[in-house]
């Protein structure tokens, strides 16, 4: 099998290869999973959910590897720990949600009054996920958990800048008897990506606008759904009577956290123009004392950033905002560290919406900000995007945040923190604008985007008024 080199994101040098599954090695492994799909989904709910019970507890065995290998692959350490934490988290909470979700509905009589009517959830045959690099692991089983669930069989393709931790989900897989069957990971580049979808019957699908179109039009061409979560250029309002410590520190994580590299941290900040001044002191305050965590990884709060692909449209922004007028009250570099490139936490000020730092998506540990006079006008700037993910407002008054709120055209809005969808993982949401399509990958509702609802209307033996007169 050919491999693909994967660089190291903190030293910059090539130290891993990647197996490359072909189109013809992807057909074959789609054609086993589909194989054993028919008696995985005929298995009990109960037996289902014991097999990933025990996932989870291999999961939890296989921690250090994992936590190790998706460090290497992003280049950061405490967020890694997290992550894993996280995915046990998932597994763990789909015990519990699934009973009820996949309890058979008990048979009613239809409106139509000799009619009784039977629901039914179909379990799509082979589920496809094709994973980020920013969040490799939580990313890919936060879909294929509940697929499995579901009855699915799935097939997962990781991005091909962060494939460390497929060894050491293997492993975790191959500890529980039979996942292998109706569980799979194939790696390689977007020709990969691309075999996977013509050899699913849904998709979820993570990653930039720009390659969810693509991979939207294939679908289409397949006819298959798709589940898509794309970019983001989530928005913060500030308003004068917020508690304003509160919303620094709360911002500080929200757009700096694993170095800006989540399609759910905040990427602009409008702050009403009478404390504009004073939060950006509390702001800057707070972004100002992170560090990278360079040398030592255990050290400091900012990675590097991770795929190259990244690094030149950071360093565009931040020159086009310097030279439209911009100000760094912190940070506004791009460093070369050790081999890698790392973006310093950065706070821009006397920012505007002719800079691409406010109207394109960075996907780095920068925050511009932007006073505003009026809710009428915080709203329009939020909205002022092609994107819609999420978003989160400040206010003491809770009646005026939820009035903001509301008015956001984004699928989650943090009302008095932020970000907070990246750790809460119970509530619906959909993604709004050209951040995404299909139903909501949290909350329970992410169950209904792996079966069809099937009917069986059954007659009583009454004969049906509609029927051809009798000829007897």
């Amino acid at each position: 099998m050919n491999t693909l080199p994967v660089r190291n994101p903190r030293t910059g040098e090539v130290d891993h290869a990647m197996p490359v599954f072909d189109a013809d090695a992807v057909a074959g492994v789609a054609r086993a999973l589909r194989a054993a799909q028919p008696a995985w989904a005929a298995r009990p709910v109960a037996e289902r959910l014991a097999v990933l019970a025990a996932f989870a507890d291999a999961l939890a065995a296989e921690n250090p590897a994992l936590v190790a290998a998706i460090t290497a692959d992003t280049g950061r350490r405490s967020e890694s720990v997290i992550e894993v934490q996280g995915v046990i988290g998932i597994v763990r909470r789909w015990l519990d949600d699934t009973p009820a979700l996949l309890a058979a509905p008990p048979q009613r009589r239809s409106r139509t009054p000799h009619i009784l009517v039977e629901q039914h959830a179909r379990p799509y045959g082979l589920a496809g996920i094709i994973g980020p690099w920013n969040f490799p692991l939580i990313l890919s089983l936060i879909d294929a958990v509940p697929a499995l669930a579901a009855g699915c069989a799935v097939l997962i393709k990781p991005s091909e800048a962060t494939p460390r931790f497929v060894p050491a989900l293997e492993r975790a897989i191959a500890r529980v008897p039979g996942l292998a069957d109706v569980m799979q990971l194939v790696t390689g580049p977007g020709s990969t990506g691309e075999a996977l979808i013509r050899h699913s019957d849904v998709l979820c699908f993570t990653g930039s606008v720009k390659t969810g179109r693509r991979v939207a039009a294939l679908a289409a061409e397949c006819f298959i759904p798709a589940h898509l979560e794309l970019g983001g250029k989530d928005a913060a309002v500030v308003c004068a009577d917020a508690d304003l410590p509160t919303a620094a520190r709360s911002l500080a994580w929200g757009s700096m956290g694993s170095a800006g590299q989540s399609c759910m941290s905040i990427e602009r900040c409008y702050v009403e123009r009478t404390v504009h001044d004073r939060f950006v002191e509390l702001l800057a305050a707070e972004v100002g004392a992170l560090k990278h965590c360079w040398p030592d990884i255990a050290q400091g709060q900012i990675g590097p950033i991770i795929a190259t692909v990244q690094e030149p449209i950071v360093r565009r922004h931040l020159e086009d905002a310097l030279a439209r007028g911009a100000k760094a009250v912190t940070g506004g570099r791009v460093l070369e560290l050790g081999g890698g490139a790392w973006c310093e936490p950065t706070v821009l000020v006397n920012a505007s919406h002719d800079m691409a730092v406010m109207t394109e998506e960075t996907f780095a540990a920068i925050l511009p900000v932007m006073p505003f006079d009026s809710d009428d006008e915080a709203v329009a700037l939020a909205n002022s995007t092609e994107y819609g993910l999420s978003g989160c407002v400040f206010s003491q008054d809770l009646d005026r945040a939820r009035r903001i709120a509301s008015r956001m055209l984004c699928g989650a809005v943090s009302i008095n923190d932020a970000a907070l969808t990246a750790m809460v993982y119970d509530a619906a949401k959909q993604s709004f604008k050209r951040s995404g399509l299909g139903g909501s990958r949290m909350g329970t509702a992410s169950l209904q985007r792996f079966y069809r609802q099937q009917v069986f209307l059954i007659n009583d033996g009454t004969p049906s008024p509609w029927w051809f007169p009798s000829r007897g």
